[in-house]
């Protein structure tokens, strides 16, 4: 007999990739791609992947062939300019991103059949295979236009690299981006900005003139307003999808350029185009064919099927035109056969507490910020789906949070459901011993029946809304069959029933806890973790009971609800399902998740650094308290030392408001910095061989005020900015102080007081002795000596330069 050890048996295959079956529902779900310039926050999360995940889910749980797919949209200028905030590649920045979302997801319970990303070699090749088609067909026009160009950048400026003012008439937001402004939302074109200014350096771009390809959308415009007025009917497109798409309609299709001067995207196949990529919305929307290749080898089962497959997708309103103009005028243009949207479902904007909820500019409570939390996910999903803006925009508050998971979870549906199973679980003399009776004539006891017709018409409701993808109508159906429960379990004064009538106490439980049962299916789209722990608790496998088929008949008992799950059966462990939320945790959650996430995590290292130096400066108070003797002996080097205190430098927080090159030395920058004064002070730098002229621009610096001013090749340098070096000399870094640090303030030191000399004479030589304790620690801190460089909003830093040298 061997005696060799047994090795464990290797993981079961993934599953085949889902494909359309002939006979059956077909639905193909698709949510807008969220973009990778930070973490999804809650608006995005509702407006996009929650939505749709809510519909997938509800489309598995009839029993129809659902596949959703999503990934990361990773192309475009957003990519490039948040590369360069992050001083890394646009593919770092992707990968980085995308495992964030897919981590947030996971975490918010989203079930994607392919989460994936576009920037694939399927995203190239299928691109590319529309472009040709259209170039065929001659839908694709050569142009040339007018394009803002910097100079301080020496680019073209991409639409998102550039902003200003709306130029449509009654919209006052400042700050357009070059392709759509936001508070609006119509559409723009860079040139149409007024006072314009570029994202990286703030200078203003003049106009250039540079070659370009466009999709002819007028010459498209027959086969386009076919397709829409056809499926906006059949496919029952929401209201605000149907009047964002007329309003562009209306103001008159105009050729729209598909290519941009960037060098992250889709590559142009063509010789004169080589250098430039596809606009980052031309291709964005064939990443849902993409991804769904790079899930399946058959994706054209998916996408060049429309008898057979309906596509169903799932956007917020800014996305709208994209999805009903863009996209389709694209799959009409190459003459094949493709599966065409048939539903589009849009929401509206959700707000945050007195703002707007901004993933730019780190505004509201973000994915990372719900975990953290500890509220549940299920709790997450509940709140925003009861507050999804589907007509009007709505508004995110913790109060509301609290009031809504307070009494609808926890006192409506969390208590019916904890009532009706701990019942069943008391032992036999005060409950049912965890088995479920049998309920002989429930269909003729009066309030059981009456309770069963109307609970079959809120399931009708349910499923009516849910079909028209109607999701927060169909979540307050589903709700109100809680409340129902509720009303009968405590009109039948089961407690009293129990002792005297026990055939009613038994029709009463037993249809209760089909109840329980049903609730957990309805609300399985919207709460999966939910749904998942109360069939734990009723005893019953979720993959195997969690189902509401038409086909299996299980939609039909809703008629008989005593018949969902059969007498004799034995349930788990009952336990409460949801907490309530205190008023001392809402203030606390309101306070913490203030302001943008910048100032939240400037406040957070300030209060940190605030703990560390406070302890420096007890223990240095400590060390202080020698003998009278050491003291004596020290007494000689006191003044000396006083002398050369770090306190004698003028070290202010700086804001570099422009910077340019020398133009007589190649080496040198000349930067105009605001310390705080009336007048932003000359100052030239010899860093150009260190750090790019664009990061120069618009960026808080440590500028020494008080050195004697000295002209550098013809211009006088009025300070000095402060920077660390790599031991070789090789790097260096500006020393940064926080974001929130004011502009002007003073950089101080703990335990080092007095007021700066008004000028450094060169024959003190304190700079120079000061100078040789100035340094960045091993946490890239900077100090002198071994305390910190200290602001009002905490630490200056440098990125990763660590225990190098500061001049």
């Amino acid at each position: 007999m061997s005696s060799s050890s047994s090795s464990p048996p290797p993981p079961p295959p993934p599953p085949p990739p889902k494909l359309p079956i002939p006979g059956r529902r077909n639905i193909l779900i698709t949510s807008a791609l969220p973009y990778v310039n930070n973490v999804p926050h809650l608006g995005n999360i509702i407006g996009c992947v929650l939505s749709a995940d809510v519909f997938a889910r509800y489309c598995r749980l009839r029993g129809y062939n659902a596949l959703y797919i999503c990934g990361t949209d990773e192309y475009g200028t957003a990519t490039e300019t948040k590369a360069m905030e992050e001083k890394c590649s646009p593919k770092e920045i992707c990968d980085k991103y995308h495992a964030i979302h897919d981590e947030v997801y996971k975490w918010f319970d989203i079930k994607f059949d392919k989460f994936g990303r576009t920037s694939s070699p399927q995203q190239t090749e299928i691109c590319q295979a529309i472009f040709h088609e259209l170039m065929k067909n001659n839908w694709l026009s050569e142009n040339t236009m007018q394009q803002l160009y910097c100079d301080t950048c020496q680019r073209f400026l991409a639409d998102r690299l550039v902003e200003g003012a709306c130029p449509t008439q009654g919209c006052t937001n400042k700050a357009a981006r070059g392709d759509q402004c936001d508070n609006c939302s119509h559409m723009l074109n860079p040139t149409e900005l007024i006072d314009p200014k570029c994202k990286v350096c703030k200078n203003t771009p003049h106009i250039r003139e540079t070659d370009h390809l466009f999709l002819e959308l007028p010459l498209l415009k027959g086969k386009l307003v076919n397709y829409i007025n056809d499926t906006s009917v059949a496919g029952m497109w929401s209201q605000n999808a149907i009047q964002a798409t007329n309003a562009w309609l209306k103001e008159g299709l105009k050729p729209r350029c598909i290519t941009r001067d960037l060098k992250w995207g889709v590559p142009v196949p063509m010789e004169k185009y080589k250098d430039k990529v596809f606009y980052v919305w031309f291709d964005a929307p064939i990443g849902y064919v993409s991804i769904t290749a790079s899930y399946t080898p058959e994706w054209e089962k998916w996408w060049k099927n429309p008898d057979n497959v309906e596509l169903f997708q799932f956007m917020g309103k800014d996305n709208v035109p994209f999805h009903t103009i863009m996209f389709p005028s694209t799959l009409l243009g190459t003459g094949e056969n493709w599966t065409m949207m048939k539903t589009i479902s849009v929401t509206e904007y959700l707000n945050y507490e007195a703002g707007k909820f901004s993933k730019s500019k780190g505004i509201g409570v973000f994915g990372n910020d719900a975990k953290n939390t500890n509220i549940p996910p299920e709790v997450w999903r509940f709140y925003l789906l009861m507050s999804r803006p589907e007509a009007s925009d709505t508004l995110f508050t913790w109060t509301d949070l609290q009031a809504k998971l307070n009494s609808e979870l926890v006192h409506n549906l969390g208590n019916f459901i904890n009532r009706v199973l701990s019942f069943v679980a008391k032992p036999a003399g005060a409950g049912y011993g965890s088995i479920i009776p049998d309920a002989p004539g429930a269909e003729s006891h009066p309030s059981t029946s009456e309770l069963a017709d109307k609970i079959n018409k809120r399931v009708d409701q349910y499923l009516d809304a849910m079909e028209k993808v109607k999701l927060k109508q169909g979540l307050k159906i589903a709700m109100s069959i809680s409340d129902e429960g509720n009303a009968y379990l405590q009109g039948s004064e089961f407690w009293r029933l129990y002792k005297e009538d026990p055939i009613s106490c038994a029709i009463v439980i037993k249809t209760s806890v089909g109840l329980v049962y049903l609730l957990t299916c309805l609300l399985e789209p919207f709460m999966p973790s939910f749904s998942n722990e109360v069939l734990r608790q009723l005893n019953l496998s979720p993959e195997e009971n969690l189902s509401f088929s038409e086909e299996k008949g299980e939609s039909v008992k809703a008629k008989t609800p005593w018949d969902f799950l059969p007498a004799g059966h034995k349930i788990g462990r009952p336990t409460p399902l949801f907490e309530e939320l205190k008023d001392d945790i809402v203030s606390e959650y309101r306070k913490k998740y203030a302001g943008s996430q910048a100032e939240r995590s400037s406040k957070e290292v300030a209060d940190a650094e605030a703990t560390k130096i406070a302890n420096q400066l007890r223990s240095t108070t400590l060390s202080e308290g020698g003998s009278k003797k050491e003291q004596k002996k020290q007494s000689g080097s006191s003044k000396s030392k006083a002398e050369v205190s770090v306190a004698k430098l003028d070290i202010r927080v700086g804001l570099i408001r422009k910077a340019e090159k020398h133009p007589d030395a190649v080496s040198l920058y000349v930067e105009e910095i605001d310390v705080g004064e009336e007048d932003p002070r000359t100052v030239v730098s010899g860093l150009v061989k260190y750090i790019p002229l664009e990061e120069m621009q618009n960026r808080k610096v440590c500028v020494l005020c008080n050195l004697k001013p000295v002209a550098m090749r013809g211009i006088k340098s009025h300070a000095m900015v402060l920077a660390a070096s790599s031991d070789d000399h090789t790097k260096v870094e500006l020393v940064e102080p926080p974001a929130g640090a004011a502009v002007g303030e003073r950089v101080t030191f703990a335990g080092y007081s007095g007021e700066p000399e008004a000028s450094l004479s060169g024959k003190s030589k304190v700079w120079e002795k000061l100078a040789a304790d100035l340094h960045s620690n091993g946490e890239r801190v900077a100090c002198y000596k071994d305390v910190p460089f200290t602001t009002s909003a905490g630490v200056c830093k440098v990125k990763t330069i660590a225990n190098g040298e500061i001049r």
